[in-house]
């Protein structure tokens, strides 16, 4: 599925977590801004580089690296490099995929990449956000 312009595989695991294997194409912008408050999050970046904004810091992760987003770490993320970024992304405890499932776009739909950074689907995500524990900070 695409997810705001990432693609997005998520992985069905049996622990209290979700797992996503994630695609950010070069130079696509993360969500805005946000924390959770109920779920710690990682990120492993398999290819590729990704820029973290983590509590107003900047942070490079590259391939083989991790970052650690413990709850109510701001964050976001960017690829600002010349070619895709693949990564993988938890959340613990389980609860964060009916976000991706919810405001994704089915990869076999036509545009779909498009149709994922819509104004209408961002517009959903801003006003429903905080319903799956991702509060944006505007």
């Amino acid at each position: 599925m695409w997810v705001l312009g990432h693609k997005i595989s998520p992985v069905h695991v049996s622990g209290n977590y979700d797992m996503v294997i994630g695609e950010t194409g070069p130079k696509v912008p993360g969500p805005p801004p946000h924390f959770h408050s109920e779920m710690d999050e990682l990120f492993l970046v398999l290819e590729g580089e990704m820029d973290f904004i983590i509590n107003g810091e900047m942070k490079k992760i590259g391939q083989g690296e991790s970052v650690d987003l413990p709850k109510n770490t701001i964050h976001t993320f960017t690829n600002n490099g010349d070619t895709p970024c693949k990564w993988i992304n938890i959340h613990s405890p389980k609860g964060f995929l009916s976000f991706f499932e919810d405001m994704g776009i089915p990869e076999s739909d036509e545009n779909a990449l498009q149709k994922s950074v819509d104004e209408s689907v961002i517009n959903k995500v801003m006003a429903e956000a905080a319903s799956y524990d991702m509060h944006i900070k505007v």
